[in-house]
Protein backbone atom coordinates (compact mmCIF):
# COMPACT_ATOMS: atom_id res chain seq x y z
CA UNK A 1 0.00 0.00 0.00
CA UNK A 2 1.02 3.31 -0.88
CA UNK A 3 2.60 5.38 2.18
CA UNK A 4 2.74 9.29 3.06
CA UNK A 5 4.64 11.04 5.30
CA UNK A 6 3.69 14.45 7.06
CA UNK A 7 6.64 16.58 6.21
CA UNK A 8 5.70 18.71 9.65
CA UNK A 9 5.20 15.88 12.27
CA UNK A 10 6.84 13.09 10.26
CA UNK A 11 3.57 11.01 10.59
CA UNK A 12 3.42 7.98 7.94
CA UNK A 13 -0.41 7.49 6.65
CA UNK A 14 -0.89 4.30 4.46
CA UNK A 15 -3.41 4.66 1.33
CA UNK A 16 -4.12 5.18 -2.06
CA UNK A 17 -3.96 9.03 -1.48
CA UNK A 18 -2.68 11.55 1.59
CA UNK A 19 -5.42 11.96 3.96
CA UNK A 20 -7.07 15.84 3.40
CA UNK A 21 -4.94 16.65 6.41
CA UNK A 22 -2.84 14.70 9.21
CA UNK A 23 -4.67 12.77 11.91
CA UNK A 24 -1.53 13.89 14.15
CA UNK A 25 -0.50 17.51 13.83
CA UNK A 26 -4.19 18.86 11.27
CA UNK A 27 -1.32 19.76 8.70
CA UNK A 28 -3.13 19.74 5.46
CA UNK A 29 -2.72 17.41 2.38
CA UNK A 30 0.05 19.31 0.63
CA UNK A 31 2.26 18.95 3.79
CA UNK A 32 2.25 15.23 2.59
CA UNK A 33 5.45 13.57 0.52
CA UNK A 34 4.79 10.52 -0.72
CA UNK A 35 7.05 7.80 0.17
CA UNK A 36 9.63 5.86 -2.16
CA UNK A 37 8.71 1.81 -2.66
CA UNK A 38 11.84 1.41 -1.27
CA UNK A 39 11.10 3.27 2.15
CA UNK A 40 7.70 1.88 2.26
CA UNK A 41 9.09 -1.88 2.59
CA UNK A 42 11.72 -0.82 5.42
CA UNK A 43 8.62 0.73 7.01
CA UNK A 44 7.12 -2.15 7.18
CA UNK A 45 9.46 -4.01 8.09
CA UNK A 46 10.20 -2.12 11.09
CA UNK A 47 6.47 -2.20 12.06
CA UNK A 48 6.78 -5.97 12.32
CA UNK A 49 10.05 -6.11 14.46
CA UNK A 50 8.87 -3.17 16.63
CA UNK A 51 5.47 -5.12 17.32
CA UNK A 52 7.60 -8.04 17.88
CA UNK A 53 9.31 -6.42 20.86
CA UNK A 54 6.00 -5.01 22.24
CA UNK A 55 4.96 -8.36 21.87
CA UNK A 56 8.10 -9.52 24.08
CA UNK A 57 7.53 -6.69 26.50
CA UNK A 58 3.41 -8.34 27.22
CA UNK A 59 4.41 -11.65 27.73
CA UNK A 60 7.24 -10.48 30.21
CA UNK A 61 4.31 -8.63 31.84
CA UNK A 62 2.64 -11.87 31.82
CA UNK A 63 5.48 -13.23 33.36
CA UNK A 64 6.21 -11.32 36.30
CA UNK A 65 2.20 -11.62 37.18
CA UNK A 66 2.98 -15.22 37.45
CA UNK A 67 5.97 -14.72 39.32
CA UNK A 68 4.32 -12.92 42.04
CA UNK A 69 1.51 -15.26 42.26
CA UNK A 70 4.48 -17.52 43.07
CA UNK A 71 6.19 -15.38 45.71
CA UNK A 72 3.04 -14.61 47.43
CA UNK A 73 1.93 -18.40 47.57
CA UNK A 74 5.14 -19.00 49.65
CA UNK A 75 5.20 -23.27 48.95
CA UNK A 76 8.67 -23.33 49.71
CA UNK A 77 12.30 -21.15 49.63
CA UNK A 78 13.33 -22.97 46.46
CA UNK A 79 9.83 -22.11 44.64
CA UNK A 80 9.90 -18.66 45.75
CA UNK A 81 13.59 -17.93 45.12
CA UNK A 82 12.82 -19.25 41.43
CA UNK A 83 9.74 -16.91 40.82
CA UNK A 84 11.92 -14.21 42.32
CA UNK A 85 14.50 -15.19 39.88
CA UNK A 86 11.93 -15.19 37.05
CA UNK A 87 10.23 -11.74 37.75
CA UNK A 88 13.79 -9.85 37.44
CA UNK A 89 14.82 -11.25 34.27
CA UNK A 90 11.44 -10.56 32.95
CA UNK A 91 11.90 -6.84 34.39
CA UNK A 92 15.60 -6.74 32.58
CA UNK A 93 14.47 -8.00 29.36
CA UNK A 94 11.66 -5.01 29.44
CA UNK A 95 13.82 -2.44 30.15
CA UNK A 96 16.03 -3.90 27.29
CA UNK A 97 13.20 -3.53 25.01
CA UNK A 98 12.50 -0.13 25.82
CA UNK A 99 15.91 0.52 25.18
CA UNK A 100 15.82 -1.14 21.62
CA UNK A 101 12.74 0.63 20.50
CA UNK A 102 14.02 3.83 21.46
CA UNK A 103 16.96 3.08 19.46
CA UNK A 104 15.08 2.35 16.41
CA UNK A 105 12.66 5.89 17.55
CA UNK A 106 16.26 7.76 17.03
CA UNK A 107 16.85 6.11 14.24
CA UNK A 108 13.35 6.86 12.29
CA UNK A 109 12.87 3.09 11.84
CA UNK A 110 9.39 3.49 13.73
CA UNK A 111 6.84 4.25 10.71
Amino acid sequence: MKKWRCQVCGFVFDGAEPPGKCPKCGAPREKFEAISDEVSALIEKSRYTNQLHMDLSYLMERVKEVCHKGIEDQLDPPCVQLFEKAAAEAHQIQQMVKAELQGHMNKGKWG
